[in-house]
């Protein structure tokens, strides 16, 4: 992949500077299209030969450019808050809204490439890095975001005379690094495994460019004209193509009754069994979160459920046992303005606790297969394909020691129906009843389906769905508390 980047073209300056204002104003316009469409992000990784003009390279694209409408990331050394959040929270935390700009240096590709080079791990975990990067940016697209990937590349020999020539030009010694200098010893492992990383994740929907780095003109010009076509093209089609997945909503079933349909609903608790039950519980989970090994882990806690079944209630039962600089709540709405300039998990990453830390989602990325599914604010594509990314998302945080815990909690139509009648008579419990909530109960059997569908695909080992039998308050709290608790344990008790 690398050889071609090895011949050495080149532009002299008369041609370089015949070129530019043509350009530089085409490049303008383009990026003044994006902000006014405000259709999709831009989102542009830059990896290579250190020495090989990648800085540059960008400081005069932010020249042409209108540098307002660009983000530069830089993710070097990762910050204390980074570390302890998983590894993609710092990524998504910068991604650019619509209609915008984002250039990443020291990307995902960076750090697996270099913690490769440096021997951090084996061939096993870089090829699951790949597997991610694969993942993540194949959602990008899939929520319309336009990817350009440039490596800049130099020969070895290349990379030598430019850090030398670098050295002993006193106005640009500066910009040498002791990476730069370290690279000239690991120069044929970066490039053997950054061969590998190029050939595994270049796909039709985010290709790699490779960019020969030697000569600064023509090295320039490729990749404004690269993204000045890659924009132009974007910004005529008016709906990017989408992948659809091959699979359709599964057909769920437990000896010919369907899963909701199996829970019993029956089960209650008596006041006093309920009020011990509950204090042991909330007393063991205050208990837990105060264990030193807990430091090591964070807490998600996922409440869905149907209208009026007591998310509310048994959330304030959780916290009533925590000191409240432990936890955040999170209610779901509809999405903001600026919600909706981002790709779909934006909303619930940025809220991803860090370690030691608890939050609670009332309402959550879910809202994709249930409320956006049944009502049809997205398109089947938009909602089969969430179940996969869903998955994926909730394995990075097991992964990285976030404790996943995932409510379902359920009554029959019967028990809400009635609650919904006495939040009516109730002055204080009056604002829990909307008109929405009546229209819902219109579409039980989709809204059942769709659970049923959600439960089935996305009910996991690492993050597995708790289905909760709500007819009856007081059993419902004290089944969420002490499923946590249960979680919590296992999770703790591993380290």
């Amino acid at each position: 992949m690398f050889e071609s980047a090895e011949i050495g073209h080149a532009i002299d300056k008369e041609d370089y500077e015949a070129a530019l204002p043509a350009l530089r104003e085409a490049l303008l316009d383009a990026q003044f299209e994006l902000q006014q469409q405000a259709r999709f992000p831009v989102i542009v990784l830059i990896n290579g030969i250190e020495g090989a003009g990648k800085g540059e390279t960008i400081k005069l694209l932010n020249e042409w450019m209108d540098p307002r409408l660009i983000q530069v990331c830089t993710f070097d050394q990762q910050t204390d808050e980074e570390l302890a959040h998983p590894p993609a929270w710092r990524y998504w935390r910068q991604l650019p809204p619509k209609g915008r700009m984002g250039i990443f240096f020291g990307n995902w590709y960076s750090q697996m490439i270099q913690g490769r080079v440096d021997g951090h791990f084996k061939d096993a975990v870089l090829d699951q890095a790949i597997i991610g990067a694969e993942n993540l940016e194949r959602m990008l697209c899939d929520e319309g975001a336009l990817i350009f990937k440039f490596w800049f590349h130099l020969s070895k020999k290349q990379m030598k005379a430019r850090l030398k020539n670098l050295k002993d030009d006193p106005e640009r010694s500066w910009r040498l690094s002791p990476l730069d200098w370290a690279q000239t010893e690991t120069y044929d492992r970066f490039v053997r495994f950054g061969e590998r990383v190029l050939h595994r994740t270049s796909r039709d929907y985010a290709p790699w460019y490779v960019v020969e780095g030697a000569d600064e003109n023509y090295r320039n010009l490729t990749v404004a004209k690269i993204l000045l076509e890659g924009l132009q093209t974007a910004l005529k089609t008016e709906k990017r193509e989408q992948r659809h997945p091959h699979a359709g909503p599964a057909n769920v079933s437990i000896d010919n009754r369907s899963l909701l349909g199996s829970l019993d609903l029956s089960q209650r608790l008596d006041k006093d069994s309920y009020q011990k039950q509950l204090a042991s519980e909330q007393a063991r989970l205050a208990g837990l979160v105060r264990d030193k090994r807990f430091r090591k882990h964070s807490l998600v806690t996922v409440f869905e459920g149907n209208d009026a079944a007591g998310k509310g209630g048994a959330i304030r039962r959780v916290a009533a046992a925590l000191d409240p600089r432990q936890y955040r709540i999170v209610p779901i709405a509809a999405p903001t303005e600026e919600e909706r300039a981002q790709p779909y998990l934006w909303r619930f990453w940025r809220h991803i606790p860090a370690r030691g830390k608890f939050t609670v989602f009332d309402r959550s990325w879910y809202g994709r297969v249930l409320v956006e599914r049944v009502e049809g604010f997205c398109t089947p594509a938009d909602w089969l394909r969430a179940y996969g990314e869903i998955n994926d998302f909730e394995e990075q945080l097991s992964n990285a020691g976030v404790v996943v815990v995932k409510f379902w909690l359920s009554i029959d139509s019967e028990t809400q129906l009635e609650r919904f009648q006495e939040r009516e008579k109730i002055a204080f419990k009056r604002f829990k009843i909307t008109e929405e909530d009546w229209r819902n109960r219109e579409k039980w059997p989709q809204y059942a389906n769709a659970v049923e569908d959600m439960v089935d695909r996305t009910s996991t080992e690492l993050a597995p769905w708790t289905l909760v039998e709500a007819n009856d308050k007081r059993f419902a709290r004290v089944k969420v508390l002490r499923t946590i608790n249960d979680a919590l344990e296992r999770a703790i008790n591993r380290d």
